[in-house]
């Protein structure tokens, strides 16, 4: 992405909007100004169930006149919004000289976060689909035991300025990527589940360097080795009054097959259990 992109507001007007926001008297006026635009798109049982697109931009202006404080925000970003929200901050500070003040902005400071190669804006999003259906399709070939396969998308890029009256000047750009999947198996064991995602402040060159049909096999293997995995170990004993080997269920009843035993025996059945187990470790 180009760090020689104009700032999301003129550099003169910003000027005429802080010295409006001092115009009543106040000694400092700051603005803050976002512009956030993001794509999201989300795949779940074969299908790409939505895919949106969405803004939000404003900006907020605030102006201290001694212990007062006068703040004010609009989604307008033209000058006639930004001075009509800075009079509106000055009014609720107001301290009352009616002076003109004239604000002097240093060159604009950029701070980049990391270099984006392919801003997510520049990429259709049939693409951005894509890459959920070659997911959707390898976690599924993996086995036929995956039944259910989950997988979503997302990006934003959000650039913001800051100045106040002091001269400050400063802007930045901040491109985020994710992608993310889960895998469903269902087997004798029950259902469980695998999830994998990655996420960067980065452009969409994350997919050149990270694959996404790996990301989602990852996810499926996750859910097949729990499915596969040896249930819990279930203590065996012996009972004191048949000397056959039974199951105990250490709650409030143990049973042997399908019947029922009385407490005294599981009781027994436990303490069996106990004595064998300090003759093991003896």
């Amino acid at each position: 992405m180009s760090v020689t992109e104009s700032p999301l507001v003129d550099p003169e007007v910003v000027a005429r909007v802080l010295a409006k926001g001092r115009s009543t008297g106040a000694e400092f006026a700051e603005i803050f100004v976002e512009d956030k635009r993001s794509t999201s798109a989300g795949l779940d049982d074969n299908k790409v169930e939505q895919v949106n697109s969405g803004r939000d931009r404003g900006a907020g202006i605030r102006v201290i006149a001694g212990e007062t404080t006068g703040f004010a925000h609009t989604s307008d970003l033209s000058e006639r919004g930004l001075l009509a929200a800075a009079e509106a901050a000055a009014q609720a500070a107001r301290q009352g000289d009616g002076g003109v003040h004239k604000i002097a902005l240093q060159p604009l400071l950029r701070h980049p976060v990391n270099t984006v190669r392919t801003s997510p804006d520049t990429v259709a999003k049939a693409t951005k689909v894509e890459l959920l259906m070659r997911a959707n399709d390898a976690a599924r070939s993996l086995d036929s035991a995956i039944v259910q396969v989950s997988a979503g998308y997302g990006d934003s890029i959000k650039r913001i300025l800051v100045a106040n009256s002091e001269g400050v000047f400063s802007a930045d750009t901040q491109v985020r990527t994710l992608f993310r999947i889960s895998a469903i198996a269902n087997g004798d064991a029950g259902m469980q589940t695998g999830y994998q995602s990655l996420g960067h402040t980065i452009g969409f060159e994350v997919f050149d360097e990270n694959d996404v049909e790996e990301l989602a096999m990852a996810a499926a293997r996750q859910a097949l080795t729990k499915l596969k995995a040896a249930p819990p170990h279930r203590a065996r004993c012996l009972s004191s009054s048949s000397r056959d080997l039974v199951e105990c269920c250490f709650t409030k009843r143990a049973v042997t097959g399908s019947k029922p035993i009385s407490s005294a025996r599981a009781q027994a059945c436990t303490a069996t259990r106990l004595d064998n187990s300090s003759l093991r470790r003896s």
